[in-house]
């Protein structure tokens, strides 16, 4: 079969690769034709792990089954038997394969019973909480986590379909990435009946498309920020139930929002009880055995991704939040960590030999993510997978029959470290349109990708927010609008510079973090023995951006503002196109189909009747960064019109061009 990457034509260097990605490409076919029987069923069709293990009604009671070849004897118990052991709850083993299965009359068990396994092994015995567990609940009392059998009398009835009208490639990604949990501005954990209620308008009203939700999965540690997973089939009960949280989706559909999640596939929390660990008392199961199953760095075990189970679990996982909780897609987290066995920590990404290097890559790893898209657009073409991956692996986001590993975007995460180090280390005035640019544009242009100035990484206990790190201490004491302050004008004048020509710049999507539009202040810390277990931090104080006496809610004006300009000109569609760079001076602007950008962002120098090249027309001032409801001090008069003009053969308009602002412009004929 002749196939050809994109990127074959127009990068010579991945030409002596060819190999490699041909090796890749029918590795990851043959993986699917050994899984499938030789193409007996369907991906799909193998990717339904979830629809056979686990507690399921039958037309005569119930039906139980679990995974565990070196169990010897497994036996449920809980509300139904007092917590003690009994051979009428006992399990018998079906076949050589490990497979365990219980028959249950309908009086057995019912709904809202908690329960766990006793699993027996040759030379040990421990409790487990069921690997297909889709309900887990932890005790307010004693902190211990069970099983809840969940079988309601009435299934939750979807009401509206998924927003597929417009899928991604007509209508960008424009995210919203949110924690269910910290999304409430009181002191505790929020609900997904509150965030329902409470954040999705708001969400709406901002003007994103996307909303992307973390921490799902259930996970025992809440400071884990949902990444330490235990319990893969369940949603999380910190914040109510599956119906409520269906619920969500089910209106955040109905107001035209897709919801993707974050699905973590990378690791799994190293707990014995709750988690998958040891689940039949060998670490090999569903994990590396030896030094390569344990992660070292994030305390957690490594999925080993060349047994059959694995990839049976792992995919069927995916299936199942996209068919129980119609899930619009994912952003799979930890990708670098999955592809290298150094895990991508302490080794530079320096050539194309680091991704075709049998030493380095985790082929077994790789063919999974293959088959993992590949599932995922089988169920749902217009599913979105973004990949979170530090490398730049070429192909990430091609095709599988291309060789490619099938992601449809991948973040843009070079974009904040540059933001962040340029902040801290360049001075003002050394800041370069030239480097700006070239930074922002910095990308492969054959594969999708998304920007962001800053996620929930930069808003961690121990770092800090944009507005943080140019505000500092001030954000306490002068975030009114009648408090003059030298260092806050300079931080809100550069967050709205920065995110917009973030934005303004972006690839094919766009990413902020819950709060971060306005400037919310400090960072995310969640309850924890080292805070006392408190809340303060693990929540949004959207009375910050309700205030209309505040600097917040002029940052919120202003990221709607530009939000809405983007996504209802379709803008991320169209490549920018540079149109002037002058760093001495440092002012920048570029082109974005009829819509043009310009900044100014030198510290202290204004320019009158700068001269900007424009192709011929007429340009109308959308709107500017110093306006005063954004915050600024509107030094540019609003709703003018620009006619461009003949300089010395050159195009161009020209326009005041206050320090710290920018400017957006379309072109009307």
């Amino acid at each position: 079969m002749e196939f050809q990457l994109k990127t074959l034509r127009d990068d010579p260097y991945l030409d002596m690769h060819r190999d490699g990605i041909e090796w890749r490409r029918r590795r990851a076919k043959d993986t699917e034709a050994r899984i499938t029987g030789g193409n007996k069923c369907s991906l799909a069709q193998f990717a339904s792990a979830h629809e056979y293990f686990g507690l399921h009604t039958t037309k005569d009671g119930w039906v139980f089954r679990e995974w565990a070849p070196n169990a010897t004897r497994i036996v449920m118990k809980g509300d139904f038997s007092d917590w003690k052991e009994s051979e009428h709850y006992a399990l018998k083993k079906i076949n050589d394969a490990g497979h365990w299965e219980i028959a249950l009359p309908k009086n057995a068990l019912r709904h809202g019973q908690l329960f766990r396994l006793k699993i027996y092994w040759h030379g040990g015995e421990g409790d487990r909480i069921p690997a297909y567990a889709r309900r887990v609940v932890q005790d307010k009392e004693t902190k211990i986590f069970n099983a809840q059998i969940w079988s309601p009398e009435k299934p939750y009835q979807w009401s509206h379909r998924r927003p597929i009208a417009e899928h991604s490639s007509a209508r960008p990604p424009i995210i919203y990435e949110c924690h269910v949990g910290m999304a409430q501005d009181k002191e505790g954990i929020g609900t997904y009946c509150e965030f329902r209620k409470n954040t999705l308008p708001r969400i709406l009203k901002a003007g994103y498309n996307t909303v992307q939700l973390m921490a799902v999965m259930e996970h025992p540690y809440y400071a884990s920020f949902g990444y330490h997973v235990a319990n893969f089939f369940a949603a999380s009960s910190r914040f109510g139930t599956p119906e409520e949280l269906m619920r969500l989706i089910d209106e955040a559909h109905s107001m035209g929002l897709r919801v993707i999640m974050d699905i973590i596939h990378s690791h799994a929390v190293k707990n014995e009880v709750e988690g998958i660990s040891r689940f039949d008392g060998t670490l090999y199961q569903y994990f590396h055995d030896g030094p390569k199953g344990m992660h070292h760095a994030w305390d957690s075990r490594c999925f080993n991704y060349d047994k059959d189970e694995v990839l049976h679990f792992l995919l069927s996982n995916c299936r199942y939040w996209l068919d129980a909780f119609n899930v619009d897609g994912f952003r799979f987290d930890g990708v670098t960590s999955m592809l290298f066995y150094d895990h991508g920590l302490g080794e530079g990404f320096n050539s194309y030999n680091d991704f075709f290097s049998p030493s380095r890559i985790d082929a077994d790893a790789q063919t999974y993510l293959m088959l993992a898209n590949k599932l995922i657009h089988e169920i749902n073409p217009d599913a979105m997978t973004i990949a979170e991956d530090v490398s730049g692996m070429p192909g990430l986001g091609a095709t599988v029959s291309d060789g490619g590993l099938g992601f449809d975007y991948k973040l843009a995460m070079g974009i904040p470290d540059f933001w962040f180090k340029t902040i801290k280390e360049v001075r003002d005035e050394e800041w370069s349109t030239d480097t700006i640019y070239r930074e922002l544009c910095n990308r492969r242009q054959d594969e999708m990708t998304i920007s962001y100035v800053e996620c929930h990484d930069q808003s961690i206990v121990g770092g800090k927010t944009l507005i943080f790190e140019l505000v500092d201490a001030d954000m306490y004491c002068a975030m009114s609008k009648k408090t003059p302050n030298i260092s806050v004008d300079r931080g809100i004048a550069l967050h709205k510079i920065i995110r917009l020509i973030t934005l303004a710049t972006a690839g094919n999507g766009y990413l902020n973090f819950i709060g971060n539009e306005f400037g919310h202040p400090e960072w995310v810390d969640f309850p924890r023995e080292g805070n006392n277990w408190s809340c303060k931090y693990a929540r949004r104080q959207w009375h910050l951006l309700d205030n209309p006496e505040l600097k917040y809610h002029c940052l919120g004006d202003f990221d709607r503002e530009t939000i809405h300009v983007f996504d209802k000109r379709r803008l991320l569609l169209h490549y920018p196109e540079l149109r002037f760079s002058h760093s001495s001076d440092q002012i920048l602007a570029f082109s974005r189909e009829l819509m043009t950008f310009v900044f100014n962002i030198n510290p202290s120098r204004s320019f009158t009747d700068y001269p900007i090249d424009l192709p011929p027309g007429n340009y109308h001032l959308l709107f500017d960064s110093d306006e005063e409801r954004f915050g600024g001090f509107s030094r540019i008069a609003q709703n003018q019109n620009f006619q461009t003009t003949d300089l010395n053969g050159r195009s161009c308009i020209r326009a005041y061009l206050p320090s710290r602002t920018a400017m957006v412009l379309q072109k009307t004929h």
